[in-house]
């Protein structure tokens, strides 16, 4: 059974549409200028900016009475109301089940904001495991992150199993580098950007996840390579399956590091977006949330346990999103 790991915020999740739309409402509940929305969505950073940053800020601009920590639990509960899954990513997470693959989500940031989304969005039921930095103490772009995501969809780790797993995210820094290092084959959604990266790149690009789930089922075929994480037990799998990809459209780089499974010419690959050629732009810093430890090898349930401090951060990734 091959393993699909994915981001979270702004690939499974539109995160960025949905803070767009509290801070629309922010304006409005407290009478200030329509006109500075597009002020406080650049100040966002997508979700790379500290909370307290964009909080802050916006309380010094507007001279608002209300402390920080305040601000931050009402903008948790505002912009819960616009989070969610939107049913083109439902149907493309079925289209992978049903095809045979295991779900994983695999995401930096605070474990209690993240857990939120998951379990709101009902994605908890969707996927088979999910990590998040904070509470398995290790942040993308580190192997062991990925490791621990594979365990807990129900796998322990036998051999290579890099060879059927593919990692789907939209932050270069962290899912595909995160996925160059573990050895994994990657898709980045490009959301209309360049790749700026020089040192790596993904295997595909993708507008969308839609798009990239289509891209990773179109390249799976019948039964062969042995999967390096074995199932646990009593744990059902359905026959094993070999990547038949055209090594035009998704050879690896030649600063790609890990063995790959073999490429076939044997099926056609349409509807991939090709990666723009790199320039300068360069990608948003970020700096660690975390610092790597020791990760959580329990079950799921048992493995994600909520901090009693709120978090100050409400985005993924190691100061927000991911």
């Amino acid at each position: 059974m091959p393993l699909l790991l994915l981001d979270l915020d702004n690939t499974l999740l539109p995160r960025d549409a949905a803070f767009r739309a509290w801070a629309e409402d922010f304006l409005a509940e407290n009478n200030l200028p329509a006109g500075d929305l597009d002020w406080l969505v650049m100040l966002d950073g997508s979700g790379y900016v500290p909370r307290s940053t964009v909080l802050g800020a916006a309380k010094r601009r507007y001279g608002i009475d209300r402390s920080v920590e305040s601000m931050l639990g009402h903008y948790r509960l505002g912009i819960n109301s616009h989070i969610n899954c939107p049913d083109s990513h439902v149907r493309a997470l079925r289209e992978a089940r049903e095809a045979g693959w295991t779900l994983g989500i695999v995401s930096n940031g605070g474990t209690r904001p993240q857990l939120e989304k998951i379990r709101l969005t009902g994605l908890a039921a969707m996927v088979d495991g999910w990590v998040i930095s904070e509470e398995a103490r290790c942040v993308k772009p580190d192997p062991l992150i990925f490791e621990i995501a594979a365990r807990r969809c129900g796998f322990r780790p036998a051999g290579d199993w890099t060879a059927e797993t593919w990692m789907v995210g939209d932050y270069g820094p962290a899912d595909i580098a995160g996925a160059e290092a573990t050895g994994l084959r990657s898709v980045w959604l490009h959301h209309g950007r360049p790749w700026a990266e020089r040192g790596y790149r993904p295997t595909v690009s993708a507008p969308d996840l839609p798009e990239a789930v289509r891209l990773i089922l179109g390249a799976a075929e019948r039964p062969t390579a042995a999967r390096g994480f074995a199932a646990a037990p009593g744990r059902k799998r359905p026959p094993r399956t070999r990547l038949a990809v055209p090594a035009s459209r998704l050879a690896p780089s030649p600063t790609s590091s890990g063995p790959k499974a073999p490429f076939t010419r044997s099926m056609p690959f349409t509807g991939a977006v090709p990666l723009t050629p790199l320039g300068p732009v360069a990608s948003p810093a970020k700096s660690p949330a975390t610092t790597p430890s020791s990760p959580a090898t329990a079950s799921v349930a048992a493995a994600v346990t909520l901090p009693t401090a709120a978090q100050a951060r409400w985005s993924d990734a190691s100061t927000a999103a991911g």
